[in-house]
């Protein structure tokens, strides 16, 4: 077995490739879009009872749980509220 990558990451390699910070925000998307997805499921909410709960589209929904659409804070905010959750971010 080579010992030729030991010590490299995949942080390194983005970072090489300069896609690091685009990476890390398609990551955290998809990991929010499957939260939320997890919670309406434990709360037996389809997508057409969030929408009319939430007082928009399906097609909202939709585009909430997609990690390759750009939402609103204040949309996920109010997705999460629904879902007894919130939405924590912090700068570091």
């Amino acid at each position: 077995m080579s010992k030729r990558h030991l010590g490299s990451s995949l942080d390194d390699f983005l970072n090489e490739e300069g896609i690091f910070d685009e990476a890390q925000a398609q990551a955290i998307k998809e990991v929010v879009a499957w939260q939320l997805a997890e919670a309406m499921k434990a709360r037996s909410l389809t997508k057409a009872r969030m929408a009319v709960l939430l007082k928009t589209s399906r097609s909202q929904i939709d585009r909430l749980l997609d990690a390759k659409s750009d939402v609103t804070l204040s949309s996920l905010q109010r997705a999460a509220a629904l879902v007894g959750r919130k939405v924590q971010i912090e700068l570091v």
